[in-house]
């Protein structure tokens, strides 16, 4: 019990002071409950000792009214502070997240489903936000008031008190059976949690094919599997749960019995005044149900422990050299030497070397499989090459931060996310201290303006997610605004022109030349017009280059480049259009 607050403190990092002081608070408003016990025991006293007058009701009413008043100032403040640290934890787990998954070598996300990231950055998130300082502070305050509450009847009276000894003790000992159950279960409910987040997300995502299929509700076995496995984790849970916590309660209640027993038992033998027999009553019964509300939130101790820990583990995934230097390159000269790179064991580039000169332009083309996208990927460092080096500006790229190295490169992908917000958030992503102004001009670089302005709120309409609410054309032209506000020295295409209709060709052409003017360009393109315009083509093939040169120089050698031109019905993968 001892180990899991530890790992809480250590988890909140540098709120735990302020969560210290809650507890602090709430334990400064539990020991105002023994006031309340003193203002009965003084009103019993003199109803009894027939000495009761205004001057006793008035000292009792003020005891009972000064601890109610601070007492409610105290559990104001303290479930402020609670509530603060639990959002303000979450919150910054997950802002962590995002930013350490930033840094992360892409084959983590081959190797992990979005299903178990997504489910740790909210289900376990808000496992923080919403029960973890609520089971932390409930238990730590019911259980000191318990012991407070031990203490005064061990004042009035040993053998009750005694009782209340025993009643802690057997407290405790079936807490840890709890504990021990809710070991494996709680680790399992957070496995299925994740599964059935996978699911969930794979079958949205393909809901395409599902309408396109009409498949009905009891085809999606998978997803009703999981579904499935979630109610049955946590019924279990709840089965195994509720005969210990009756067992808990049904204990601690009769220990209660016990103490009215012994109570009444004093007072007629003659050890005992009456007053004071009914005040110990009191006070037992209050410990006790400040020991069932203690009680009540042990099941979740386990859970918040492999919460904590499936955070903690996304947080240590190791990320990649980013003690790098904040580097401004000389030049933007690009080289890869000798260069090889391996995906799970399979290499898919292999001793590849070539030279890109700044603010030329460099056309990759070859069959699907080649090996393209990922030399680009390469470049911006999503993954580390095995053995060679590329270099920037003649300095090891490892030599940047990434951030450094970062800035000096745009990419516009075949497939473009937008997010769930603004176009002019969408289009200033990347800069978010850009102004208005300067969003509007680079809509009207990449030929998106028109569009953006017949929308019902211009730049401030919402983009469903993923650009769901606008033409795979009128998403690339505001992806190609997003580069062109971002002015990095290097851009990369990655086939960004392949899916765009022939409505919205004109348009896009007319955005890249805007946006790779005076720049360094790397495109992997299929269209002729594009490739041919280029200062450089490098022919990939199975991870190897197999030629370079220019569309000329090219077109007058026998290979594959001239083949592909001239005789497109022998395209292996990939093709050139004119």
């Amino acid at each position: 019990m001892i180990s899991i607050f530890k790992q809480f403190e250590s988890f909140i990092g540098k709120d735990k002071n302020k969560f210290r002081k809650a507890i602090l608070l709430s334990i400064f408003e539990s020991m105002l409950g023994i006031s309340k016990i003193i203002a009965i025991y003084l009103i019993l006293q003199g109803i009894i000792e027939n000495r009761l007058n205004m001057s006793l009701i008035l000292q009792a009413f003020l005891i009972m009214a000064i601890a109610i008043i601070i007492s409610i100032a105290l559990k104001a403040k303290s479930s402020m502070l609670q509530t603060e640290v639990g959002y303000d934890v979450a919150a910054r787990k997950r802002m962590d997240i995002g930013e350490h998954l930033k840094y992360v070598p892409m084959g983590y996300f081959s190797k992990k489903s979005l299903g178990q990231i997504t489910s740790i950055a909210t289900n376990s998130c808000n496992n923080v936000q919403e029960v973890a300082t609520l089971v932390m502070m409930y238990f730590t305050t019911g259980l000191v008031e318990a012991l407070i509450m031990t203490i005064f009847l061990l004042k009035f009276n040993l053998g009750i008190g005694f009782v209340s000894i025993a009643a802690l003790i057997y407290f405790f000992i079936i807490i840890n059976i709890i504990n021990k159950i809710g070991e494996n279960l709680s680790e399992r409910k957070l496995q299925v949690d994740s599964r059935l987040v996978e699911k969930t997300l794979e079958y949205i995502q393909g809901m395409q094919i599902v309408k396109s299929f009409n498949l009905r509700r009891d085809t999606n076995s998978e997803y009703i599997k999981e579904i499935e496995n979630s109610k049955k984790i946590n019924t279990n849970m709840e089965k195994a749960f509720i005969p210990w916590m009756f067992i808990l309660s049904f204990g601690i209640r009769l220990l209660a019995v016990l103490i009215v027993y012994l109570s009444i038992r004093n007072f007629i033998f003659g050890k005992m005044l009456n007053y004071e027999s009914i005040v110990l009553i009191i006070a037992a019964f209050l410990l006790f149900a400040k020991l069932e509300t203690a009680g009540s939130f042990v099941a979740l101790f386990k859970l918040l422990k492999f919460t904590m820990n499936q955070i903690n583990e996304v947080e240590e995934i190791p990320v990649m050299d980013i003690d790098g230097q904040n580097i401004k390159p000389n030049n933007y000269d690009i080289c890869f030497e000798n260069v090889d790179f391996a995906y799970q064991d399979e290499l898919v580039i292999n001793d590849v070397s070539f030279k890109i000169k700044e603010n030329t332009t460099t056309a990759i083309i070859g069959p699907s499989g080649g090996g393209k996208t990922t030399i680009t990927k390469l470049l911006a460092r999503f993954w580390d090459v095995d053995s060679g080096k590329i270099t920037l500006g003649d300095r090891n790229i490892k030599d940047y931060k990434l951030d450094a190295l970062w800035d000096n490169i745009s990419v516009v992908f075949q497939d473009v996310y937008l997010f769930n917000d603004t176009v002019a958030n969408n289009i200033k992503f990347g800069s978010p201290n850009k102004t208005r102004e300067e969003v509007i001009e680079a809509a009207k670089k990449a030929h998106c303006y028109e569009f953006i302005m017949n929308m019902e709120k211009g730049f401030d309409t919402i983009i469903g997610e993923g650009g769901a609410s606008v033409s795979g054309g009128e998403a690339q032209r505001i992806s190609f605004a997003r580069a062109i506000m971002k002015d990095a020295p290097i851009i990369i295409l990655d086939e960004a022109t392949a899916n765009i209709d022939p409505e919205n060709e004109n348009l896009v052409q007319d955005a890249i030349e805007e946006l790779t003017r005076k720049k360094t360009v790397i495109m992997i393109a299929h269209r002729l017009k594009t490739v041919k315009s280029a200062d450089q083509i490098l022919v990939l093939n199975k991870g190897k280059i197999e030629a370079k040169g220019t569309h000329e120089e090219l077109m007058k050698r026998d290979g594959i480049y001239r083949d592909f031109v001239n005789m497109r019905e022998k395209t292996i993968g990939w093709k050139i259009e004119s």
